[in-house]
């Protein structure tokens, strides 16, 4: 009897094995570093920028970011329009970070929008981001706000 009851625990455990595996590749595959996030003053709108590092052997994709400061949050990038003034557009497929490498989110360029916040962070608060990754999984970053950046 007692070896029924291990077997079937280790059944169990043997189901359940991937679920917890997933965050634990994402933290060896992925680390997220030199995060911080700006509030434009009188806009319900604001940024996260930050480091992607891919430690792994495949290249990884980011392709969504959730939290729950915004209505909507997006990936976005700016570019140069064909009057030569910079947009800001939407990048729905995201960000690819190379294999063994890494991938700048930064001002002026690729970034996470926050747009319609439900209220203005503070200063030297931090925001919780979910950074969803195509092999990587899911990774919640607290970002600090630092307008002065």
């Amino acid at each position: 009897m007692t070896y029924l009851k291990s077997g079937l625990a280790a059944v169990a455990l043997a189901a359940l094995l991937p679920v917890f595996a997933l965050p634990a590749r994402a933290a060896d595959t992925i680390t997220v570093r030199e995060t911080y996030a700006r509030f434009m003053p009188g806009a319900m709108a604001g940024a996260a920028f930050m480091v992607i590092e891919n430690h792994g052997t495949e290249d990884d994709r980011l392709v969504d970011a959730a939290s729950d400061i915004a209505q909507k949050v997006e990936l976005h990038t700016h570019k140069a329009g064909a009057d030569g003034v910079m947009q800001m557009l939407h990048v729905p497929e995201g960000f690819v970070i190379p294999a063994g490498g890494e991938h700048s989110l930064q001002r002026g360029g690729d970034h996470v929008m926050f747009m319609g916040l439900n209220e203005r962070p503070a200063e030297g608060t931090s925001v919780p981001v979910t950074l969803t990754f195509e092999k990587a999984g899911e990774i919640v970053v607290e970002i600090p706000v630092d307008n002065s950046r």
